[in-house]
Parts: C-alpha cells; structure tokens; sequence
C-alpha cells in the first residue's frame, strides 16, 4: 500500500538527520535577502510553508522578527525545531498541516516557501495553491527546483519552474514580480541543486 504524504513526510523525519536529507542549509541567505528587501515591521506577520525543522525562523527570530509561523506536514519536524529553539520556541506559532488542506485565517504580510510548492504536481494542486497564496497573502518568496534542477526530491516527483512560468503563474493571481534570483544549492552530501527563487507583491486592488 502507498503511503501518504504525511507518512511520508514523518518517516523522513523521524529517520534522517539534518545531514542526511538535501534540503539542508546552514544559513538560508537568499530567502533572508528576498524577506529583508520588503522592509516589513519586525511585527509583520510572516509564515514560512514547508517549514520543517529549517533554520529560517531561527534567523528571524534572531533579526528581531516577533509574529512568525511555521508550517509543516510533518509533526516530527515541527518537534525537531521546537526542540533546537528551545525556550525561544513560544515565540513562534507551528502549525502542523498538509498544504492541500491549510485554511488560513488571516492574511499575511509575508509568505515564504523554499520547500513544499514545488512538490505540487497536478495542476488542481498547483492552482489552489496560488488561489491561497492570492487570498492570503500580500508579500510573496519562493524558491523552487529550477529546470536545471532534479527531477525528484525525497524519493518523490516533483514540478521544475524558471523565471517565467513562476511569473505568469502568479502574475494571473494578482502578484507583480519584483525580483528573481538563481543558486546552486550545495547539498550536505556534496551534491548541487538548481534552485530558482522570485518575490512578488500584491498588485493594488484599489
């Protein structure tokens, strides 16, 4: 019997070591570059999708930044973070859920995913996510696997992007395409993967 994403998801996280998947980053520059650029108040409401146990939220927290929530399929790998934060880890809201399934209940000010869109691979998938992202969110980073990039990730398929159809996909949404940015992510095992990121504002509805 297939297993879920969700088991999935939990069995790597309960099985492998941070130096053992290739998701890994010891600091994650480009996502902090894209996030800074926006000049947002350090009490802008920030979520980080697909969060898992990545040390983002560590630097924001560090930056100053004090209404961030990280979101994840995985349970085990919200633990892991909390874990690592320890005390600092009240400060951030985790909420454990399948992306497909999220129901936010507010908009926010900015929303970050380096991990869990590009694993979207049907197209209804693909347009509820930018449906979400549109009704929830004002401020936009992305990274995805380029089409440079792997083809799968953690044993599962995956959707490759580059500039222009990350662009045009959201661009129907309301978002405006402010910058866009390329990096060889060097795996912990030595490996490299072609990431692609972009950042979007909302265009003006007035």
């Amino acid at each position: 019997m297939e297993k879920s994403n969700r088991e999935h998801w939990e069995t790597v996280y309960s099985t492998k070591t941070p130096q053992e998947v290739s998701w890994t980053q010891e600091k994650p520059a480009i996502s902090l570059d894209f996030i800074s650029s926006f000049k947002l108040d350090k009490s802008a409401s920030i979520i980080d999708i697909g969060g898992g146990d990545s040390l983002l939220v560590d630097f924001l927290l560090d930056l100053g930044y004090t209404n961030i929530s990280v979101l994840d399929i995985s349970a085990h790998a919200i633990e892991r973070a909390k874990v690592r934060l320890g005390e600092k880890a009240s400060l951030v809201t985790w909420i454990v859920s399948d992306i497909n399934e999220y129901q936010p209940m507010i908009t926010y000010d900015l929303w970050h995913d380096r991990a869990a869109f590009h694993f979207l691979t049907t197209p209804s998938d693909i347009r509820r996510y930018a449906s979400l992202v549109s009704n929830h969110a004002k401020n936009l980073v992305i990274g995805t696997f380029s089409k440079d990039g792997p083809l799968k990730c953690s044993g599962l398929e995956i959707t490759q992007y580059d500039e222009a159809s990350l662009g045009d996909l959201f661009k129907a949404e309301g978002f405006e395409c402010i910058e866009t940015k390329r990096e060889d992510h060097q795996t912990p095992f030595g490996s490299t993967q072609n990431f692609v990121f972009a950042s979007f504002s909302e265009v003006s509805k007035n």
